[in-house]
């Protein structure tokens, strides 16, 4: 008895040790895992033909990636930047709203500025503003509903990126 106990134990621990989990989702052709940080510094959003104000660049992501864009509101002291998530409304004592927001395809971006005034009257919100655009493959963001209302710092921990490799743009 002892003998055929020893045998189904072994039989049942080499059965159970040489199992692999399921195999993982197949990617699409050319699908790259890779988060991205791209850093758009000293940007003057200039107005369009059709009198808006916006920053368009070209970036080429898979077509199921997600980008998230955040604008660089000031700083805590030189090494702590405080990174607002876009959209973004700025609002002001005398009731004025000055809005920020982005769209995105696959082969673009597009940030735009506007307003309930007349917003040439604030360069400052306009000129030498810093943007990050952080890249992130689809089948990661989608695990998060709110992927647009986080805060840089709970992106970057909950995707796991590495913020030391931002890559700046011209």
């Amino acid at each position: 008895m002892k003998k055929i106990i020893l045998l189904i134990a072994i039989v049942g621990t080499t059965i159970f040790c040489s199992c692999e989990g399921p195999e993982g989702p197949q990617g699409a052709t050319g699908y790259s895992a890779e988060s991205a940080v791209l850093e758009y510094p000293h940007v003057n959003l200039t107005i369009d033909q059709n009198g808006d104000y916006t920053f368009y660049r070209e970036i080429n992501t898979d077509l199921e990636d997600n980008v998230v864009i955040y604008r660089l509101s000031g700083t805590i002291n030189s090494q702590t930047p405080i990174w607002q998530p876009i959209p973004r409304t700025v609002y002001f004592d005398n009731g004025d709203e000055f809005d920020y927001d982005y769209d995105f395809s696959r082969l673009d971006f597009t940030i735009y500025a506007g307003g309930n005034y007349d917003i040439a009257t604030s360069p400052e919100l306009l000129n030498n503003q810093t943007f990050r655009v952080v890249i992130i493959p689809g089948y990661f963001a989608n695990k998060s509903s709110n992927i647009k209302e986080m805060d840089y710092d709970t992106l970057i921990a909950k995707y796991n990126i590495d913020d030391s490799k931002v890559k700046v743009m011209n």
